[in-house]
């Protein structure tokens, strides 16, 4: 008589986060165990936006915990929504992302809930199923193995925002890696991306920049041009920025430029409740800033503060700005211009040639940051038409993004044992020019999988 073993085939199914950029949503199931890698909103364009309402493709009763890669809402999104229709599981992820998480997705509600009112629809979630969320959330460090049935879970060091991680996952024999987001590395204040070795058998990588290379590596160079060249013009310089990590960032090397006396001292607002929460919580983890960093804060010095900076809490407060006369800086969420206070100012300052639009991050397609970008004469800024006569500078070299270089470096060393590369988390165009160059230059397999489709490992 023969007795033939039984298989358990390893499933990997794509439900976001191709495509696209947003909504990153990946199920890996070992026999009847499923877990998911990020849970993220869909951001961008109204289509997407309605996409958030629509069921989980799986029963999110029979998920058993949920693998997190970085707080960015376009991984963490929709995981109050999870717990709402019936996620009991565990949340892992470091203890930054955790931390971060609470605020970023507090905040998120309150703009979902103003959606779901204008367009007649049930809130996705509630401030009790954030608080829910968080208590099955559960924070480890780098390296450190997390057991979840047969998956084993070990994060690394992204290099894109502080607490991002790349998470490898062991199971059935097989080494599978989910990117994440890889950084612009290397970073200030949180370090560079970790490298992998040459015994990973499947690989997901993020292709944002798939077909950039970025400008340079002075990125400090960027923004002192920026800042003197509104001096000498008496303009504003707007920043849209995202509160975590681009916004840390830019107020560390403002304070640099400031200490080392490399730009004048002028008032500079940070016009982002949410940025400043967000601040308070990286000066609660020092213990995952580089050693750079950790030197840099022995000597006495404040990463986020310094002469001419003013938070602006209140509503009033941001008002206020106004009654301030250039020149000035304003650093304000959102990121994209899709919602948040640098839409007021916008209106107000876009229209004035004396002034500059500073983007210093990834603008979505159909955003209005990307709009913006792209050079549209005229933008809608609720419902009414603003011309845009600004100067409009991009600082592609300031993205916490990985580019096409960067990305290739990173898969380089696993090239040899990789039986396959799924290229996921960008925009069509950017996923196609990095398959083309894994396939040409690494001579590794490499496929766009469709949304919704199930890959047997």
């Amino acid at each position: 008589m023969i007795i033939y073993d039984t298989i358990i085939y390893m499933k990997l199914t794509f439900n976001g986060g191709v495509g696209e950029v947003t909504g990153a949503n990946y199920l890996l199931e070992s026999g009847t165990k499923k877990i998911l890698i990020d849970c993220g909103l869909h951001q961008g364009s109204h289509f997407s936006d309605q996409l958030n309402w629509e069921s989980f493709p799986y029963n999110p009763a029979e998920i058993d915990a949920v693998v997190i890669t970085h707080t960015h809402i376009d991984h963490t999104g929709l995981l109050p929504k999870l717990v709402r229709d019936g996620f009991k599981g565990r949340v892992i992820s470091t203890e930054p992302t955790k931390d971060f998480a609470k605020i970023l997705l507090m905040d998120s509600e309150h703009i979902l809930l103003q959606e779901a009112e204008r367009h007649k629809k049930e809130p996705l979630y509630t401030l009790r199923d954030i608080e829910d969320l968080m208590a099955k959330w559960e924070g480890y460090r780098y390296h450190e193995e997390v057991e979840i049935g047969p998956f084993r879970v070990t994060l690394f060091n992204a290099g894109h925002i502080l607490g991002s991680s790349i998470i490898l996952i062991e199971v059935e024999g097989k080494k599978i890696i989910f990117s994440g987001d890889l950084g612009n590395t290397p970073s200030p204040i949180i370090g560079a991306t970790e490298f992998l070795g040459d015994d990973i058998d499947y690989c997901l990588i993020e292709s944002t920049y798939g077909n950039r290379i970025h400008e340079g590596p002075h990125q400090k160079g960027v923004v002192e041009d920026v800042i003197e060249e509104t001096v000498k013009r008496g303009g504003t310089l707007l920043i849209p920025a995202f509160a975590m990590e681009r916004t840390q960032k830019l107020l560390f090397e403002i304070n640099e430029l400031i200490e080392n006396g490399r730009i004048p001292q002028i008032p500079i607002f940070l016009d982002s409740p949410l940025a400043i929460k967000v601040t308070d919580v990286y000066k609660k983890h020092t213990d995952y800033f580089d050693e750079e960093t950790i030197k840099y804060l022995k000597k006495d010095h404040t990463l986020f503060s310094f002469p001419g900076l003013k938070q602006t809490i209140t509503t009033d407060e941001s008002k206020s700005i106004n009654d301030i006369q250039p020149p000035k800086v304003i650093i304000a969420g959102s990121g994209m211009s899709q919602g948040g206070r640098i839409l007021h100012h916008e209106k107000r300052y876009l229209s004035d040639s004396k002034n500059t639009i500073l983007f210093v991050g990834y603008q979505a397609k159909n955003s209005l940051g990307r709009k913006i970008q792209d050079g549209e004469k005229v933008v809608t800024i609720h419902k009414e038409k603003i011309p845009v006569k600004c100067k409009i500078v991009s600082a592609g070299n300031y993205s916490a993004h990985a580019d096409q270089n960067q990305l290739l470096d990173w898969l380089y060393p696993m090239r040899y044992g990789l039986e396959k590369v799924f290229v996921v988390q960008g925009d069509p165009e950017e996923s196609e020019a990095l398959r083309n160059k894994i396939v040409n230059d690494l001579v590794v397999r490499a496929e766009i999988p469709e949304k919704g489709k199930t890959y047997e490992l």
